[in-house]
Parts: structure tokens; C-alpha cells; sequence
């Protein structure tokens, strides 16, 4: 038997309205604090933090200007952790040149004792890129060529190198190094593009929203492409879930979110498994900080030692 693991993205540091609750808009640090820590005591594997440089007018009132900034967030909340897993859901890397990333993500997983998962991703806003001065159209090659040289630089070399059409460097040492001997890199993503750079490139696959009737053919077009192309080693296929509300409300939580007893919501998520995912990331449906630290811990309690399923 392998455990289905489970993660969690961060309320409070990103808020779009497709999914922030209304309490996150007065929320602050001391919150994000007591939510990482229970998911902590919880067992979960992750808490992840989005990442946006700025918000054009344009995406403002849909995607809000709440981002923070994911190394920030992250070095901020493992220092009150202790096991709970660091995963940058996405970062958009392509904005910046990979050494500056590997300097950061380097020192985070220093820092966190090895706790990083590098989640990366091509971006969506026109506007940031061109701030930046980085081509918004060929935004997939940046990111190919930004996984390549982040993967010479996150290595064990102290003085990295990398020769590509982008980016070039060599002789220039950084340290502190990682603490893990490899950094997982996940690529986040359910375009054909994005789904075939996970497969060839990552150790992993974060999916942008995929319904459940999607996943299974994804996932098989990733196993396919990387038999194809003779990519060996660990691969962690992911999800992310419906909302979910252990227990029964007593509100209107919304028709889509998946509530109940733990032992009939666990039913429903092994379902994942049986997919052939090895990781969901869930969010949950509360009115407050404490209801979500309480739904935390009930799904540690409750549904968690039963996320188990077949090899």
C-alpha cells in the first residue's frame, strides 16, 4: 500500500475571487502562521505559495493584487515548521534570470533543511513579462531553457554552469547550496505543452484544475511520452480536488465542494489513487481562520490514515 499525500495552498497569499473566502481580505501574517502550522501537525506534505510580480488593471477585480512573494512566504513559515514540505505553486521563473532564482530557492532549502519542491510554470499575464523584458509570446522556450540551466544551478556544483541561447554563465560560485542532494522540480500546467514539459523535463505535475474525468488520460499521455522518450527515475503525478468540508457544514458551502463524514469523503478521494495520482492538494471551504484550522486538523485525524491505495 502507498499513501495517497495530500498538500495545501496557502489561503491569505494569493486571492483571487475564484477561490479566497471572504475573511482572507483582513488576514495577515499571524494567520498564515497558525494555518502552516497545523497543517504541520496535520501530516501534510506541503503548504504552497502562487506567485505573481504585479496585476494589471485589466485582471485586478478578478485576480485581486494579493500575492505575496513565495520565497518571502515560504523562508517566513519554515522557520515556525518543522516537517511540512515548501512547494512554490508556480513559480513563473521565466521572469527572472535563473541564476537570481537559484540564489533564492538554493537558500530557502538551506534554510528549511532540505524541505523545497520547486513548482514551476510559463505565466499567464502579458503585462508582467513585458514590465520585465521578457518575451510574453515565447514564454514556453524561456521556460525550457529556465529549467535546464535552474537544474545546472540547483545541482551539486558550487560553480554551475550553462550554455544555452538565453542564458550563459559559468565560474560564478554560489552557496549556500541546496540542502537536498535534488531539488524535485514539479512543472505546473494541463496545456498539451505544459503536460509534455512535465514529462520530459520535471519530477512531477501540478495540473491547472483538471476535473476528474480529465486526469486519467493526461496522466497516461505523460507516462507515454516519457517511455518514449526513455525518461527514467521517481515521477509524482498530482491533482488538485474539489472543495471539501469534513463534516456536515450547516452553511452553503457550494453544490461542488465534497462534504460529509470523514470515512465517505475519504471514499471519494482514494478515487484519486486509483487514478494513478500520488498527491492531492486540497483547500477547504471556512468562514474564519479557526474553521479552517479545525478542518485541517480533522482531515490529519480523520481522513488522511485512510488515503491509502494499490501499488
Amino acid at each position: 500500500m502507498t499513501a495517497l499525500a495530500y498538500g495545501l495552498q496557502l489561503p491569505v497569499q494569493s486571492q483571487s475571487t475564484i477561490y479566497a473566502e471572504p475573511w482572507e481580505a483582513d488576514a495577515g501574517p499571524a494567520d498564515l502562521v497558525e494555518i502552516a502550522r497545523a497543517a504541520d501537525r496535520a501530516g501534510f506534505d506541503y503548504i504552497a505559495s502562487c506567485d505573481h510580480v504585479g496585476v494589471p488593471h485589466r485582471l485586478a477585480t478578478a485576480m485581486s493584487t494579493i500575492w505575496y512573494d513565495p520565497v518571502a512566504t515560504l523562508s517566513y513559515l519554515a522557520g515556525v515548521t518543522e516537517r511540512v514540505r515548501l512547494l512554490s505553486h508556480v513559480a513563473v521563473v521565466g521572469l527572472r534570470h535563473p541564476l537570481v532564482t537559484a540564489k533564492q530557492y538554493a537558500t530557502l532549502d538551506h534554510l528549511s533543511g532540505g524541505r523545497l519542491i520547486l513548482g514551476v510554470g510559463a505565466g499567464h499575464v502579458r503585462e508582467e513579462f513585458e514590465a520585465l523584458g521578457v518575451d510574453f509570446d515565447r514564454r514556453g522556450p524561456v521556460l525550457d531553457e529556465s529549467i535546464d540551466a535552474l537544474r545546472a544551478a540547483l545541482g551539486p556544483d558550487e560553480f554551475p554552469s550553462h550554455h544555452g541561447k538565453l542564458y550563459d554563465f559559468e565560474g560564478l560560485g554560489q552557496r549556500p547550496r541546496p540542502t537536498q542532494e535534488h531539488v524535485p522540480l514539479w512543472v505546473g500546467g494541463s496545456s498539451p505543452a505544459a503536460v509534455r514539459r512535465a514529462a520530459l523535463k520535471a519530477d512531477g505535475w501540478l495540473p491547472q484544475g483538471d476535473p476528474r474525468d480529465r486526469l486519467p488520460a493526461q496522466i497516461e499521455r505523460i507516462r507515454r511520452l516519457r517511455e518514449e522518450a526513455s525518461v527514467q527515475g521517481p515521477f509524482v503525478f498530482g491533482a488538485i480536488t474539489e472543495p471539501l468540508y469534513v463534516g456536515e457544514p450547516g452553511w452553503e458551502v457550494g453544490r461542488r465542494t465534497l462534504s460529509g463524514a470523514p470515512d465517505l469523503v475519504a471514499e471519494s478521494l482514494r478515487a484519486y489513487g486509483a487514478m494513478g495520482v500520488d498527491q492531492i492538494q486540497v483547500r477547504f471551504r471556512c468562514r474564519d481562520r479557526a474553521e479552517l484550522t479545525d478542518q485541517i486538523a480533522a482531515f490529519g485525524a480523520g481522513i488522511a490514515p485512510h488515503l491509502d491505495h494499490l501499488d
